[in-house]
């Protein structure tokens, strides 16, 4: 299995080269983004050109390769000319794809004029849920290196903190040549649920992981809460069982997309409770009774109504609605 493993962004030397060493020993590419486009300018945006320098050593005296983030043909080309190994295009910048295409231009217009050591180019579908999208940026870069001897790779990191399983399935079943990579950093946003998509990573039969790894990852200047220890990524990794059977694979991937949906449709009552419990504030502020049994008549049958045509059951639907009725006058 690939992997690539490293901080979310390279802060200091010491960090990298601390975080590179605790790696070498079972990670082959060591990534630390240098360049972050981050929602707030007042935010780190990364260390920038002086990082790969770091990353240079890194290489030197580790024997790992390594991976950067670019979002612009500026940055690719300081990378590259830096001997930088592996680079990836983000979720931002793959959500628009005239910048994706600008970089392929930018690539295959370096690969032409200059000696590079470029092994591969990482490619994550973007911020929102589009599979074309993410197959067409891919196609860009594909047709920017198809000259060289470089490998091209999707990695699939979800979005905003879900996974969109079904998009990485189309993905999957439409550009089955193309290694997929999970990022269960991104796709979580939490560290204690990394080694479950791990896992899940496993079942669905990927290429590979990309994962977010600090030495002391409660003192990280970005994203502390989705990275883990090398120590941790180790255990982990020495859990996980690639399986062979793949019979069963459209069955697993069902599977895990009617997970994801259960865990939206449990996210998506306790948001409802939340609201319920502002709504009885309101009402014993006002002194109106909790109990609104017209409001509730009007929203049951229409309710009915509507779902009809995604041929649920009345008794089902009712059912529903009272549970959930019943649970809110509770929050109450």
């Amino acid at each position: 299995m690939f992997l690539v493993a490293g901080p979310c962004a390279a802060e200091t030397e010491e960090q990298v080269l601390a975080a590179a060493s605790a790696l070498s020993v079972f990670a082959p590419v060591f990534r630390a983004g240098l360049w972050k486009p981050r929602s707030q300018p007042d935010s780190f945006q990364g260390v920038g050109e002086k990082g790969l320098e770091w990353l240079q050593r890194v290489e030197k005296e580790t024997g790992l390769r390594t991976a950067t983030e670019v979002t612009n043909e500026e940055q690719l080309v300081k990378a590259l000319l830096a001997g930088v190994t592996y680079v990836w295009i983000g979720a931002r910048t793959s959500s628009n794809p005239i910048a994706v295409q600008a970089l392929a231009n930018g690539l295959r217009k370096t690969l032409r004029e200059e000696k590079v050591k470029l092994r591969g180019v990482m490619v994550k579908n973007a911020m929102h849920e589009d599979a074309p999208l993410w197959m067409g940026n891919v196609r860009r870069i594909q047709e920017a290196v198809e000259e060289h001897n470089i490998t091209v790779m999707a990695v699939h990191r979800g979005c905003n903190h879900r996974p969109c399983w079904e998009m990485a399935y189309r993905f999957r079943q439409e550009m089955a040549g193309v290694p997929l990579l999970l990022d269960p950093s991104h796709m979580s946003g939490d560290a204690k649920l990394i080694g479950r998509l791990c896992e899940k990573a496993m079942t669905l039969d990927y290429d590979g992981l990309m994962i977010e790894v600090h030495p002391h990852p409660e003192e990280a200047w970005s994203d502390a809460k989705q990275q883990i220890t090398p120590e941790t990524l180790r255990e982990t990794l020495r859990s996980l069982v690639k399986e062979v059977n793949v019979t069963d694979m459209p069955l697993r991937w069902l599977r895990v997309m009617m997970d994801e949906v259960d865990d939206e449709l449990w996210k998506t009552i306790n948001r409802r409770m939340a609201i319920s419990r502002r709504i009885g504030e309101w009402k014993r502020q006002k002194g109106v009774a909790v109990r609104q049994p017209a409001r509730f008549d009007d929203i049951l049958t229409r309710r009915i109504e509507e779902e009809k045509s995604n041929g649920l059951a009345e008794e089902t639907v009712t059912a529903i609605c009272h549970a959930l009725h019943e649970e809110s006058i509770r929050q109450q």
